[in-house]
């Protein structure tokens, strides 16, 4: 890599960690490139991106964004993981992790707050925003559903009482 293509590579990581809501750092112990293709693949259908920099270069990257306090994180074979949702990018690197024995969970970040490994977890545990919202949409959309029910009741069983009354002269 010459420096501009350094130059280049820094301002697009910086950039894609500036508009991160979560960042996660993985340390990279030999995953094959058919994994790791995977692994990106996962990321990418999920609306995250994932990284593999050099450590001195996304260290310079963090320079200026909220994660600055990951630098000593970046040691070994890492890459970086983020995403706009806080917790799609710590969902899909911790359920890889647990497949794959070769990614390992290194820590990561939300906001100005640095977590440890078992933060990011806890992270991964949490619904993503598109569940949250469906969650929400079902809660507000019971009660509606329970008042037509109720309201339609009277008139339901007024029906069935014509019906039996009908099916009494009937016979």
């Amino acid at each position: 890599m010459n420096r501009s293509e350094k130059a280049e590579a820094v301002t697009q990581l910086n950039a894609a960690l500036s508009d991160a809501a979560s960042v996660v750092i993985v340390r990279n112990l030999g995953l094959t490139v058919a994994q790791s293709t995977v692994l990106r693949q996962q990321m990418r259908d999920a609306g995250a991106s994932y990284k593999v920099a050099k450590n001195r270069l996304a260290k310079i990257a963090l320079d200026g964004t909220p994660y600055t306090g990951l630098a000593d994180l970046l040691t070994g074979p890492t890459a970086v993981a983020s995403a706009a949702d806080p917790v799609v990018a710590a969902k899909i690197a911790v359920e890889f992790a647990k497949t794959n024995p070769k990614l390992e969970i290194v820590g990561g970040g939300m906001g100005d707050t640095v977590l440890d490994v078992e933060g990011v977890k806890a992270l991964a545990a949490l619904p993503s925003l598109d569940e949250l919202r469906g969650t929400l949409i079902g809660l507000l959309q019971a009660p509606a559903t329970k008042v037509a029910q109720i309201a339609a009741a009277p008139a339901g069983q007024l029906a069935r009482v014509f019906g039996a009354y009908a099916a009494k002269e009937a016979a």
